[in-house]
């Protein structure tokens, strides 16, 4: 079965922006964007094989929370949809990179340039 027929090769989702996993209970705001699989391939061999995603994608890495914790996840595109809550992600490491979320996006903190 050909599922290229579905899979962006550009990135549909920005950083700052609070997306869900289509099918884990998780939900994330995005902090940084790899074009293509970049992780282990031990990491992509263990995701089941009937979800495993292609790896020519966008991967996004993201603050992510669910019922019972906070950690970080690495997600493909195509297992990825906008969180329509606009509820903030209780993350710690939230409030480091990020201010204000209005609209589902947080905005990236100014960082003084040296």
């Amino acid at each position: 079965m050909n599922h290229n027929a579905t899979v962006s090769k550009s990135p549909m989702f920005n950083i700052g922006q609070v997306v869900r996993h289509r099918y884990f209970p998780f939900r994330g705001v995005i902090f940084d964007v790899d074009p293509e699989f970049a992780n282990s391939e031990e990491w992509w061999e263990s995701i089941p094989a009937e979800i495993r995603p292609e790896k020519e994608q966008p991967y996004y890495h993201l603050f992510a929370e669910n019922e019972e914790s906070s950690y970080e996840a690495y997600v493909s595109q195509q297992n990825l949809v906008p969180d329509v809550t606009d509820e903030p992600i209780n993350h710690p490491d939230v409030e480091e990179l990020f201010c204000d979320l209005k609209n589902g996006r947080y905005q990236l903190k100014a960082f003084p340039k040296h």
